[in-house]
């Protein structure tokens, strides 16, 4: 897991943030903020996003905190950083970045807003440190940012944009004067954090490793997510039959898990009739966009939710239909278990693949493997106890089709 660090060209990131990122797990990547001069092409593997500063000018730069925002990769822009963070999302570029001289506002105390109270960052936090000062040039932010923090006078102290990008803009008090360096000349002091800031930045360092597997998914996605829909098309056909397989009962609740571009909806829709319920879930935004366009709106609802955390009460789905991600997950055992919390006592799960378990180890030029979780010996006991019955099993030449039932 990755976190690249993008810091002023000429200077250097803090010492501290490389430590506190590899205390909860994360490698970093420092890159200059120069033109976009070494910053990665796209944001595969990468799981998290720091802004120490910038002007924010370069295209380079601002167009990779976009992708990151596009994905829902976490981004945390201190200082400086967070004008460009608030331009790249959307926010007018305002007057440059400068020095407001109003000596009164350092003695102003940092406060945050009720709105902290709930954030994924800043909940449980502890107040700013009476030594940061409140930054003082004006700041437009881009529609929907959510004030976090704000000073008498000066209100966008700290702000959040969607659900997992924060802007910090109070700064730590002014570094140490250089030091003698027993040689005749000086030593500049080393950039440093306050100590409310490392705190946060381990907050933050926390949260991208509990949503590495989210963010590496919507990474993956997001610019596949456009083509998505014209790339697989030929295999409608394929979804309908498996859909059909579903048995569903007109009047029916169903979901479509991991929907993408939402392929299956329409012939949920068709078994469950008018008076049914259809409802797309899926980790990707772009994806749900994606399906939005392809008018999947017209059958049934479509949400952004984790599949292990699903926002249904308990028996309310007659059917699941998930094709190709049961493996993919990190803790497959626990999405069998919260599909059979949501699914009625006659409900059903549907697993399936448009191509069988040999073709697909074929195309990627790899034998079977024995611990694959979808050959039959692995998933029938998986299911057993997740609180499910294997009825039915395929893994054809021309696909992959499991069925099964709450235990009863």
């Amino acid at each position: 897991m990755t976190v690249v660090v993008m810091h002023d060209a000429g200077g250097q990131a803090p010492a501290a943030v490389s430590r506190v990122l590899a205390g909860a797990g994360l490698a970093s990547r420092t890159v200059p903020l120069a033109d976009g001069a070494g910053a990665p092409a796209d944001l595969t593997g990468v799981e998290g996003l720091i802004l120490l500063g910038g002007p924010g000018s370069a295209q380079e730069d601002q167009a990779l905190v976009r992708g990151a925002l596009a994905a829902g990769v976490p981004v945390l822009a201190l200082g400086t950083g967070a004008r460009l963070l608030a331009r790249a999302a959307g926010a007018a570029a305002g007057s440059p970045a400068g020095t407001c001289f109003d000596t009164a506002a350092d003695r102003r105390a940092v406060e945050l807003t009720p709105a902290a109270d709930s954030d994924p960052l800043f909940a449980g936090a502890a107040l700013p440190s009476p030594g940061l000062r409140p930054e003082r040039d004006p700041l437009e932010l881009p529609a929907g940012a959510v004030v976090l923090a704000f000073c008498d006078g000066y209100p966008e102290q700290a702000f959040r944009i969607d659900a997992g990008a924060w802007g910090i803009r109070f700064l730590p008090a002014p570094p140490a004067l250089p030091q003698d360096d027993g040689a005749g000349g000086t030593t500049p002091p080393g950039p440093a954090l306050d100590p409310w800031a490392e705190r946060l930045l381990g907050r933050f360092a926390t949260l991208v490793a509990a949503r590495a597997e989210h963010t590496a998914t919507r990474t993956f996605f997001t610019h596949r997510a456009d083509a998505w829909e014209e790339r697989f098309a030929h295999q409608t056909p394929a979804y309908e039959a498996a859909v059909a397989r579903l048995r569903l009962e007109p009047g029916g609740r169903a979901v479509d898990l991991g929907c993408g571009t939402g392929r299956a909806m329409p012939a949920l829709r068709t078994r469950v009739g008018p008076r049914g319920h259809v409802l797309g879930v899926d980790v990707t935004p772009a994806m749900l966009a994606s399906a939005a366009r392809h008018g999947r709106t017209r059958h049934g609802y479509l949400i952004a939710a984790d599949c292990t955390r699903l926002p249904l009460a308990g028996a309310s789905v007659h059917g699941i239909f998930s094709a190709g991600v049961l493996d993919h997950l990190r803790d497959p055992y626990a999405a069998l278990r919260e599909w059979a919390r949501v699914t009625a006592a006659d409900g059903v799960l549907l697993l399936f693949h448009p191509s069988g378990r040999a073709e697909r180890a074929a195309r990627h030029g790899r034998a079977l493997d024995p611990g694959d979780l979808l050959a039959e010996h692995n998933l029938r006991p998986a299911l057993e106890t997740s609180g499910w019955h294997l009825d039915e099993y395929e893994d054809a030449a021309g696909h992959f089709l499991a069925r099964a039932v709450p235990r009863t």
